[in-house]
């Protein structure tokens, strides 16, 4: 068995992880941590849930353990990895602290200096469907944040292709509460988020559009931008992206070329042509479905693609770069249809 740490259990994206690492055949967990319910039984948290004990991350012993996990945010990730990481202990991160290479494009975007420089040459970026052979060649994997894996499976084999016939991508994607974290604040408070739909940091200033700028424009070979519009909708969880782009291709054309690149992938699914992509065909799954659609006008298509924000937007994917690290069947794990934790 493979000893597995979880730094972060009770945030939505832990709760998640140690529910699906609970259900692997190979993974067993040496220690789960937190700040706020130390000491406590993560069935004390969460009532019905494994009787495992929480602890701090400062009574964690990293050293005991094969993997670790890291479901805390940005900022905190990297000084943790910093303290603990030796050579052969294979770390993913759910943080966005390992996401660019360049430490300069990730003070650029998140507004502070990377304090591990150091470790950025030993990490890459966790999307098993476009780098799973440069995944196994590393030790920390930055685990791909939810908005850009719905954008980037949605838009991979376009880029690949050459087929973004435009430099900026108009991107509309909508999320469930649970994207925003556990901590409360008033705009997901529930009297908020109601009965409600609300865009926010449109444009370019929300961070996940540098990373998915970068993984674009990396795939395309040409420096590509995106016109980004989160909204936050009165669901627990999910994210549907609908993305409009002229490519000179068919809609039927651009189905065959998903078709052809996701044939063999385990967790991306190509919906029949017309129709569209939707978050009960992915909630509590490792998924990803895609729909491509003719707009009817001058060449414009719409790819929708949806996913489950808290798995193959977050803890789902972490689990499947870890099957990837170790040598496992990718799936491991994650075809497993129970709800408990």
């Amino acid at each position: 068995m493979i000893k597995v740490g979880v730094y972060g259990a009770t945030g939505y994206t832990g709760i998640e992880l140690v529910r699906i690492l609970r259900g692997h055949p190979q993974a067993e967990l040496a220690f789960l941590t937190t700040e706020p319910f130390e000491g406590q039984s993560f069935s004390d948290i969460f009532p019905g849930a494994a009787e495992l004990q929480l602890c701090s991350t400062g009574q964690a012993d990293a050293g005991a353990v094969d993997a670790i996990f890291t479901c805390v945010p940005h900022t905190i990730a990297m000084e943790l990895i910093k303290r603990i990481y030796r050579p052969g202990l294979k770390v993913i991160d759910l943080s966005a602290d390992f996401r660019f290479a360049n430490p300069g494009q990730y003070k650029q975007w998140y507004g502070v200096e990377h304090l591990a420089p150091e470790l950025l040459s030993k990490s890459v970026y966790g999307l098993p469907e476009f780098f799973r052979e440069e995944i196994t060649g590393y030790e920390i994997v930055a685990n791909p944040g939810c908005y850009p894996t719905c954008a980037l499976l949605a838009l991979g084999p376009l880029a690949e292709e050459g087929l973004l016939q435009d430099s900026e991508v108009i991107i509309d994607a909508k999320t469930g509460v649970s994207g925003a974290g556990r901590k409360a604040s008033l705009n997901t408070h529930y009297v908020e988020v109601n009965e409600n739909l609300v865009p926010y940091k449109m444009g370019r200033t929300h961070s996940h559009v540098g990373e998915m700028e970068l993984i674009l424009s990396r795939l395309a070979g040409r420096e590509l931008k995106v016109a980004f519009t989160p909204q936050l909708v009165p669901l627990s969880r999910g994210i549907l992206s609908t993305i409009y782009v002229r490519t000179g291709q068919s809609a039927p054309r651009l189905w065959e070329l998903y078709s052809r690149t996701y044939a063999e992938e385990p967790f991306v699914k190509v919906l029949e042509q017309g129709t569209p992509a939707q978050l009960a065909y992915v909630r509590y799954t490792n998924d990803c479905v895609i729909g491509v659609h003719d707009m009817g006008t001058d060449g414009l298509v719409m790819i929708s693609a949806a996913v489950d924000n808290l798995v193959k937007g977050a803890a789902g994917q972490a689990v499947q770069n870890f099957n990837i690290l170790f040598g496992l069947d990718e799936t491991a794990g994650l075809r497993t249809a129970s709800g408990r934790i």
